[in-house]
C-alpha cells in the first residue's frame, strides 16, 4: 500500500513522549501543553494559543467566541471541510457561500464584498492545500463592514503571505495571523501533527479566556463546580502536546 501521508516524527517528539510519560502528566495538564500552545502562537506571530482535541473543534469554539445571533451571517468558501459550516451553524449563525477561485482553490475575495448584508458579522477565509488566501482584501473588507476575521488555517501551517505586494512596504506576514483569530488542525496528515489534535490562536486576550473556558467546562477557578455558562470537553492531552513540540520548534525556523 502507498500511503496519501505518513507524519514525520523527529527525534525530540519521541523523547518528549518518553518524557512525559516518566512525568505521569498525561491528561490535559503539563508542561508541554504550555509549550505546545506558546511556541506554536510566536511561531504565527501572536499572543495566544489555546490547544483543543481537533480542528473541528477549534473551529467550533472559536465561532461561538463571536456571540454570534440567530440570523447573523457568515461568509463561507464553497470548497472547505464540512467542519467550517458546521462551526457556523452551531454558533446560531447561517452560513453565505462564496465560490472559490480555480488557480488555488481558495475564496475568490473580489466576490466576497458582493454577499456582504446588515446581517453579516464575519468571514471566514480557509487557506486551502498551503495556498494563502488573498487576506489583503479579506482584511480591507472586514475593516470596511465592521467584520470579524476567523482563518481556518488547517492546511497552512508555517506558511507566509506577503502583505502590501503592490506597495513599497510589503511585508511577509504568517498564516494564522492576520485575522482575529485561527484555527488549525494536527491531525495525522497535516505538516505538524499529534494525531489528533488542534489550536486556536489569537492576538486578542479576552477571545483567549473565553476560548480556554470553551475547552474545559466553563468550569470558573473561583468555583469549579459552579456554572453560568456552558462548555465543552475539547482538550488536548500534555502526550499529545509532547508530540508535537519538536515538530514545531523545527517548523519556526
Amino acid at each position: 500500500m502507498i500511503p496519501v501521508n505518513e507524519p514525520m516524527l523527529v527525534a525530540e517528539d519521541i523523547q518528549n513522549v518518553i518524557d512525559c510519560v516518566r512525568s505521569g502528566w498525561i491528561s490535559s495538564h503539563g508542561e508541554f501543553i504550555e509549550q505546545f500552545e506558546s511556541e506554536w502562537a510566536a511561531a504565527c506571530g501572536v499572543k495566544y494559543g489555546v490547544a483543543v482535541s481537533n480542528g473541528t473543534t477549534a473551529l467550533q469554539i472559536g465561532m461561538e467566541c463571536l456571540d454570534l445571533q440567530p440570523g447573523d451571517e457568515v461568509i463561507v468558501p464553497t470548497f472547505t471541510i464540512i467542519s467550517c459550516v458546521l462551526a457556523i451553524v452551531r454558533s446560531g449563525a447561517h452560513p453565505v457561500l462564496v465560490d472559490s477561485e480555480p488557480r488555488t482553490w481558495c475564496i475568490d475575495a473580489e466576490q466576497i464584498e458582493a454577499c456582504i448584508t446588515a446581517r453579516t458579522r464575519a468571514i471566514m477565509p480557509v487557506h486551502i492545500y498551503g495556498h494563502p488566501v488573498d487576506m489583503d482584501r479579506i482584511t480591507e473588507l472586514a475593516g470596511k463592514h465592521d467584520l470579524r476575521v476567523f482563518e481556518d488555517a488547517a492546511e497552512v501551517h508555517g506558511a507566509d503571505y506577503l502583505s502590501g505586494r503592490d506597495s513599497a512596504n510589503s511585508t511577509w506576514r504568517r498564516c494564522g495571523g492576520m485575522g482575529d483569530l485561527a484555527a488549525f488542525s494536527f491531525y495525522a496528515n497535516k505538516l505538524i501533527t499529534t494525531g489528533e489534535g488542534g489550536m486556536v490562536v489569537t492576538n486578542d486576550n479576552v477571545l483567549a479566556e473565553k476560548l480556554r473556558s470553551l475547552r474545559n467546562l466553563c468550569f470558573q477557578p473561583p468555583r469549579r463546580f459552579y456554572h453560568t455558562e456552558l462548555g465543552y470537553n475539547f482538550r488536548l492531552t500534555n502526550l499529545q502536546a509532547a508530540v508535537g513540540l519538536g515538530q514545531v520548534r523545527v517548523n519556526a525556523k
